[in-house]
């Protein structure tokens, strides 16, 4: 969609904000979506992350069972390589209040209308159908806030995330005309993994659907969900062919075996050469060594909380500079503050 108002000016060095829910177990759909991208962007970005709790409460929850999974997903956020020494920061959501404060300005510049077309608000309401509320309609609205706090230039996305950063751009192109040039517009970042399915090959991987493998499964549990794991269903029998292109366990190679062994099993699959359990050892043996050093840091960290929270304390503080340096701007733009000390 078109821009109706001048471009940005630049911000300085490009700043780059990504959040996760706290579920507490990150499985391989997270890593290789999200987290793994957020390791390599550190390079390149100043880069903010957020554990973004204020989303996870627009479904039915636990509180007692919420603290624990902040810093379970934290920890293992800390163990893909999102550390002090990487240059990033890692924060809870809600230790930054100005999230929900800006939220709430920007859902006066958000249209109704735009919302209400949101895919993900349609399968949310489907999924939660006795809990449709406003913090479920109003998500894009504190998704944008989330970015736009620390005016960052660009968010790492999966592709079922590219229609709310357009929103995104929409709510931030509404609130610039009306209020003037505060906010530059943020860009997406596609990750490589755009989508990843669950090992029932029907939906994306996902704890509530239990068709996941996590983080920090030990080799042996990691076998017997990979070993019933759904593969091309024409391959009914050991000599029926099959296709690697429509075989969902196969995709999964891509990331965790090197070229050669992929040519082989492609090759293999097609000529009905071997079978799948062969196939599903592969992917086990690369998916073992490719995740054991994060299991290993995960555990050590597990056993030095106080770790997790000093990162997590130390990042909040930064943010919360950034963030009212940024209100501080908002305010005086819109004219509601501040009023503590009037001119």
């Amino acid at each position: 969609m078109p821009s109706d108002s001048p471009p940005p000016q630049p911000f300085g060095k490009r700043r780059l904000f990504s959040g996760i829910q706290p579920t507490g177990d990150l499985h391989i759909g997270n890593w290789l979506g999200a987290v793994r991208n957020w390791v390599d962007l550190t390079k390149d970005y100043e880069a903010i992350y957020s554990i973004v709790n204020y989303h996870s409460i627009t479904i039915d929850y636990d509180p007692s069972q919420m603290p624990q999974r902040i810093l379970d997903t934290a920890t293992m956020v800390m163990a893909c390589g999102v550390t002090p020494d990487s240059g990033a920061r890692l924060f809870v959501q809600s230790a930054v209040p100005e999230h929900t404060e800006l939220s709430w300005i920007l859902s006066s510049v958000t249209p109704m209308g735009e919302l209400s077309r949101m895919v993900q608000f349609k399968d949310k309401s489907q999924q939660h159908a006795q809990n449709i509320n406003a913090g479920l309609f109003a998500y894009p609205v504190l998704q944008t806030a989330d970015i736009i706090l620390y005016k960052a230039t660009a968010v790492p996305v999966g592709e079922d995330q590219v229609q709310h950063l357009e929103l995104a751009r929409e709510i931030v192109r509404g609130f610039n005309r009306r209020f003037g040039q505060v906010f530059p517009e943020p860009q997406p970042v596609l990750t490589r993994a755009r989508r990843i399915l669950g090992l029932d090959g029907e939906a994306k991987m996902s704890k509530s659907k239990n068709n996941t493998v996590t983080l920090h499964e030990d080799p042996d549990t990691m076998w017997e969900k990979l070993r019933v794991a759904k593969t091309d269903p024409a391959r009914k029998r050991l000599k029926d062919p099959g296709d690697p292109d429509v075989c969902n366990v196969f995709s999964l190679h891509e990331f965790f075996t090197d070229d050669a062994q992929r040519e082989e099993l492609t090759s293999g699959c097609r000529s009905a050469s071997i079978g799948c359990v062969d196939c599903k050892k592969v992917l086990w043996n690369g998916m073992r060594d490719t995740l054991a050093p994060i299991r290993e840091r995960y555990l050590e960290l597990k056993e030095s909380p106080s770790t997790v929270r000093e990162f997590l304390e130390s990042s909040a503080e930064d943010c919360r500079s950034l963030a009212r340096e940024t209100m501080a701007e908002v305010r005086e733009a819109m004219g509601i503050g501040p009023w503590s000390n009037p001119q």
